[in-house]
């Protein structure tokens, strides 16, 4: 069988793996019915309606559009690389590596840490963009987690708030 749209068959096989994955994982926990939902139930029912929904769309890859069309383009690694980093800064500032001695640093130190990090994905980094985006999201993670939810997590460094 031949491919006819590369950019949707992969996406399908990527949610029907990440799918796969999540309904296997779910089975650890106790998944109970319908009627007295455990903590696995949710996990397998989204991994299975997300497998089904990249089986579809990688069977419909196969059967419509054009002979050879719409390939999958370079991968974007500058981009891959900003995002995911900025990502694993941002569980390292928020609560710190104890076993390397790295302290926590909260929540304002983790958002701007993530979105200078996060910029450089980009070819044209604009450092004053980027140090108001900060502070607008910082700001705002700040009143909705802190003030309206009343979540209890670290906000500021450790080392100055004890």
């Amino acid at each position: 069988m031949i491919i006819k749209s590369q950019k949707d068959f992969f996406a399908g096989l990527m949610y029907l793996v990440v799918g796969g994955g999540f309904a296997i994982g779910a089975t650890q926990y106790n998944v109970g019915t319908a009627a007295r939902m455990g903590p696995g139930y949710f996990p397998l029912l989204l991994g299975v309606i997300l497998a089904l929904i990249g089986l579809v769309i990688s069977a419909k890859a196969m059967l419509k559009g054009q002979e050879d069309g719409d390939p999958i383009g370079k991968w974007a690694w500058r981009q891959i690389f900003f995002v995911l980093a900025a990502n694993f800064m941002f569980g390292i500032l928020l609560v710190g590596v104890p076993a390397w001695g790295i302290p926590g640093f909260g929540l304002i130190v983790a958002i701007y840490g993530l979105v200078f990090i996060a910029s450089f994905a980009r070819k044209e980094v604009n450092i004053k963009e980027t140090l108001i985006l900060a502070t607008i999201l910082a700001v705002g993670s700040y009143a909705v987690f802190v003030w309206a939810l009343n979540l209890q997590f670290p906000v500021w460094p450790s080392f100055i708030v004890g």
